[in-house]
């Protein structure tokens, strides 16, 4: 028996806006979106095109407020071929909310308050 990851879920407060940080910041794009019949949430499914893993970002029509995300101690990792440009680009976003220059890594924040790791390739 094998198992393969295929996605990772996180619910978001506004699709559109985290669909454009998404593209912006880490040049994922929408591979599918699924709706409910009754409108009630929304489904849509993003990747990096370099593999079968996908983020799948959930929108509830009755949620009120935003998430709790605890002490947000999980996160997503992404590693990049152009450290400096992706940190360029992060800064000048400014979604950076922590950073690391002795480990050579920092984190972005997207608009719903969840961590993205960057690291460059090793």
């Amino acid at each position: 028996m094998t198992f393969k990851m295929v996605h990772s879920n996180i619910n978001v407060a506004d699709i559109e806006r985290s669909l454009a940080f998404y593209k912006k910041a880490l040049g994922m794009e929408c591979v599918r979106r699924r709706k409910a019949e009754d409108g009630s949430f929304e489904l849509v499914y993003i990747a990096d095109g370099t593999g079968g893993y996908e983020l799948e970002l959930t929108w509830l029509r009755d949620k009120d407020g935003p998430y709790d995300l605890g002490d947000n101690e999980s996160h997503i990792a992404f590693r990049t071929d152009d450290y400096d440009a992706a940190h360029a680009l992060h800064k000048e976003m400014g979604c950076i909310c922590y950073e690391n220059e002795k480990m050579r890594l920092y984190f972005i924040e997207d608009p719903d308050g969840y961590w993205l790791e960057i690291v460059p390739e090793r």
